[in-house]
């Protein structure tokens, strides 16, 4: 009985260090970073969160977003690899632990940029609509690091000739503080979770977001970055303004639909399991399954 239990506890003892390994091996797994260059100075970095755009200019780098925590250090990594030029600035273009948290990693010195709306919601780091899981609030955890230096209301643009940047706000979307990022000497604009891919986006009313004003948004940043031939999505592969076109009709296809149910009786769940990608949208996606319904209830609440 004695030599039975005490192989029992071996056992036990064996399978806990087996699950402490792994859990050590998990944590210590490496954050690998998909590299896709677009240009001889711009890459996008893909992995850990939100795409990163990596702008090399004359005199430093400029960073568009920096992924879920822990992943600063990697991108920072990754562009000493792609340059020897130090990082002068962080332009984040919304507020969501995807694309925020990695700033905390960053030097003391790097400028970061924001549209004004942004400042407020990173201050707070509201949950996401549609969300279970809560939002983690790195900046209050390091004590203010990480947060925007400066910020912009419609339009601002930093640099001049090969080195400029021009940061445009067009409207509530995914949230009420998108910032699209254009690169105008090598017609690239970083659109973000307002244009994440070809799917449904996420409407976050918490954080400002509209199903109602999104189909304007896209449309207006359409017709203003009329130069813009390379869109770099939140979480997809790059797309093209033609794309950029479509997915507004698109939304404003969704907005149609949810008007006329709404009109027509129906509530928010007989529309969540009854809505369906138009046929002539092939190869878009609802995304994950809550995200049907929570934008149906963003909407309805909306139309009010």
């Amino acid at each position: 009985m004695k030599r039975a239990l005490a192989l029992s506890v071996l056992v036990l003892a064996g399978v806990v260090s087996l699950l402490a390994a792994a859990a050590r091996q998990q944590t210590q797994a490496p954050k690998v970073l998909q590299v896709t260059k677009l240009k001889d100075n711009l890459y996008v970095l893909k992995g850990g969160g939100g795409n990163t755009s990596i702008f090399i200019m004359s005199d430093g780098v400029t960073v568009v977003d920096t992924k879920n925590p822990g992943w600063g250090e990697p991108i920072l990594d990754k562009i000493k690899e792609l340059t020897n030029k130090p990082v002068v600035r962080i332009i984040n273009t919304h507020t969501h632990a995807d694309h925020v948290s990695g700033n905390v990693a960053f030097p003391a010195t790097v400028d970061i940029v924001v549209q004004e709306n942004t400042k407020t919601n990173m201050q707070a780091m509201r949950t996401p609509t549609g969300i279970a899981t809560p939002a983690a609030n790195v900046f209050k955890d390091s004590g203010g690091k990480g947060m925007p230096k400066r910020t912009f209301k419609d339009r601002m643009t930093i640099g001049k000739g090969a080195d400029e940047i021009q940061l445009y706000y067009f409207g509530r979307g995914h949230t009420n503080g998108d910032a699209w990022v254009f690169f105008p000497a090598l017609r690239v604009l970083h659109a973000a979770d307002v244009f994440s891919g070809k799917n449904l986006p996420l409407l976050d009313a918490n954080n400002g977001g509209s199903g109602v004003a999104i189909p304007d948004t896209l449309q207006k940043a359409y017709d203003t970055v009329k130069d813009a031939e390379v869109i770099v999505t939140g979480h997809s592969n790059e797309m093209s303004r033609a794309d950029l076109k479509e997915y507004a009709d698109f939304n404003r296809e969704f907005l149609n639909d949810m008007r006329a149910a709404k009109k027509a009786g129906k509530s928010v769940d007989d529309e969540a399991n009854t809505w369906k990608i138009p046929a002539k949208y092939a190869g878009y996606m609802i995304g994950p399954p809550e995200r049907l319904k929570a934008n149906v209830q963003v909407v309805y609440d909306e139309l009010k």
